[in-house]
């Protein structure tokens, strides 16, 4: 590991400073810091900084209406322990209570998590498929990114080495589930990790797929086959099932699985998403 000085801004404008007197790949941020030791045995001898965020304004939660805005330094076990969550995003909640156990969730955070960019990563294809916006901050400026579109492959996004991410925005609560299935639960990453969720502004389904590189992405196509019905039946999730395990760029594992049991696994937990989405739509209109 290479000898590096520690960095707490106070301020937005500190911080953003700061990554502007060091080159690309000579600061690491740290957010919740799970990963950090990875990061910092990998990063070879052009590491000079550790640029910490734990004194920034950013560990908030806030609904506004519809709107839910996360700060990104917010420990998901905040967010697992809010009431709105598992009520108004139940798939994000099932989401995080997959993310290792109660102590790394004390710590881990989603903005940690969206700048890590790992395809492995249990909250990625439940932002996708709740349209979350990544709100960024710079020397020019703030910005706003969808999810899709910050999302480049693995450890790459459209994050420049000067911006933070400052929070994440959720535009609408949306009936949604999140399901994987992993070798040892408590140890591995998934072989397959799914997301869906109905979206009742549009009346149209999302749905995405995580656990394959190079990273999380949704499945236009196979959304296209549930069209707008609310309750999917059998004979509409079977095609909409076929074209999520035919259009998937998925591989054999010799560690996790064979090419052929992931595909069928991205039906089977896509179905199961679907139905268990329709269910928690179900109950929010009694």
């Amino acid at each position: 590991m290479p000898p590096f000085s520690l960095v707490t801004p106070t301020s937005v404008e500190e911080a953003v400073a700061e990554l502007r007197t060091v080159a690309p790949g000579e600061v690491a941020v740290l957010a919740g810091g799970t990963d950090l030791s990875f990061d910092l045995d990998r990063a070879g001898p052009s590491l000079r900084r550790v640029l910490s965020l734990r004194r920034l304004p950013w560990r908030t939660l806030d609904w506004n209406g519809p709107v839910l805005t996360v700060g990104s330094t917010l420990p998901l076990r905040s967010l697992e322990e809010d009431p709105g969550i598992s009520r108004r995003h139940p798939g994000l909640y099932q989401a995080i209570r997959a993310v290792g156990g109660v102590p790394l969730r004390h710590r881990a955070t989603l903005g940690g998590n969206l700048g890590r960019a790992s395809p492995a990563s249990d909250l990625l294809p439940v932002l996708l498929v709740l349209d979350a916006e990544v709100d960024l901050v710079g020397p020019a400026g703030s910005r706003s990114v969808g999810v899709d579109r910050f999302l480049l492959g693995p450890r790459r996004t459209v994050l420049a080495h000067d911006e933070l991410i400052r929070s994440v925005r959720f535009p609408e609560p949306r009936p949604s589930a999140y399901l994987w299935q992993r070798v040892r639960p408590a140890n591995d990453i998934s072989q397959i990790a799914v997301a869906a969720a109905f979206s009742p502004s549009e009346r149209r389904w999302r749905l995405a797929v995580g656990g394959i590189p190079p990273r999380a992405t949704r499945l236009p196509d196979a959304e296209q086959r549930l069209a707008s019905s609310v309750a999917p039946t059998d004979p509409e999730l079977r095609p909409m099932a076929e074209e999520a395990s035919r259009q998937l760029p998925i591989a054999g594992d010799r560690r996790r699985a064979s090419e052929e049991y992931r595909r069928h696994l991205v039906g089977v937990l896509l179905s199961r998403a679907v139905r268990a989405a329709a269910a928690h739509l179900s109950e929010g209109a009694r």
